[in-house]
């Protein structure tokens, strides 16, 4: 059977290789996950964790459901173990990172969580045996661009900084599994199990004390937050079918990039000279390590489009 890479896939007149398509994807996975941190922001701090995680998994979930209702089984996928896997791993990481940022100062929880590119990439060597290459270096540049940005140091107490480091230890593996997962499932139903893990982890905490938007600015933001994280996972899922790992990971460290930026347009926050040198530093490693990547053979049209689900792949 004829590969993805022996056909052409043109988008407004271009040739798009698996490369460029992969950092396309994750770059606007990072993108919309700093809009989401914006409205997370502006929604004030009213609504408690629960509540946002609820709202992001619980309702994410049966926007899903609903859009693909023809299906007999939304949850029929390969290898069910490994999708729960990545399911709790993230979900882990999600509640170990806001934990630990109200612990510890903000800053230094981001610079430590960041760090979960290093432990995808030795995750995804020891169990999977994914190539390794020269792009650890050029990671470890992108996460010292973020430490620049948010101008961090190692303050806080031991405990805060081990459940953060234990957070980007979780999500270092749901990104190793998700990049597993992402071989024989699609987008879609690997972002179901991660809804309804993290939906049953939360309904709970939800309904004993639920916070409901009480007017229409704050029920505008509550859903622009829900489809924000919905197509920006999406994104996420389908970028790691042309990313290693590590590499998918660490395209997503612009997220610090763009919320800054966002915060300049919109919040009339103050650019400084950290802005500039940790945002060159993230957007250099990332253009680095995927110099000549777009060079590689073009992906098929119909292999691009279909599978948005999840058919299984022949093996």
């Amino acid at each position: 059977m004829q590969s993805d890479s022996h056909t052409i896939l043109s988008l407004c007149g271009l040739r798009v290789g698996p490369g460029a398509l992969g950092a396309a994807l994750m770059l606007t996975s990072a993108f919309l996950f700093a809009v989401m941190d914006c409205l997370l922001k502006a929604l004030g701090p009213d609504f408690r964790v629960w509540d946002i995680a609820f709202y992001r998994f619980g309702i994410g979930m049966l926007i899903l459901l609903v859009i693909f209702a023809g299906r007999s089984n939304p949850f029929a996928g390969d290898n069910k173990k490994l999708l729960l896997l990545r399911g709790v791993a993230g979900f882990l990481a999600f509640v170990a990172l806001i934990i630990a940022i109200r612990m510890i100062p903000i800053s230094t929880a981001l610079v430590l969580f960041y760090a979960y590119p290093a432990f995808a990439a030795v995750f995804s060597v020891l169990v999977y045996r994914e190539k390794r290459d020269a792009g650890l270096r050029w990671a470890a540049v992108a996460l010292g661009g973020v430490a620049v940005c948010l101008d961090a140091r190692m303050e806080g107490g031991l405990l805060g900084q081990s459940i953060c480091i234990a957070g980007a230890a979780c999500a270092g593996i749901a990104v190793a599994t998700l990049k597993k997962a992402r071989e024989t499932n699609g987008p879609v139903v690997i972002y179901l199990y991660f809804c309804l893990t993290g939906a049953l982890a939360t309904v709970a905490p939800f309904l004993s004390d639920p916070r409901i938007p009480a007017n229409s600015q704050e029920w505008l933001i509550v859903l622009a937050i829900i489809l924000t994280s919905v197509v920006a996972q999406l994104a996420m899922n389908e970028g790691f079918r042309y990313c290693g790992s590590y590499e998918g990971s660490m395209l997503l460290t612009s997220e610090v990039f763009f919320v800054a930026l966002w915060g300049f347009v919109f919040l009339g926050e103050t650019i400084t000279w950290r802005f500039w040198v940790g945002g060159t530093m993230i957007l250099g490693s990332i253009l680095a390590l995927n110099h000549g990547k777009g060079r590689r053979r073009d992906i098929a049209p119909a292999k691009l489009l279909a599978g948005v689900y999840g058919e299984k792949r022949k093996r």
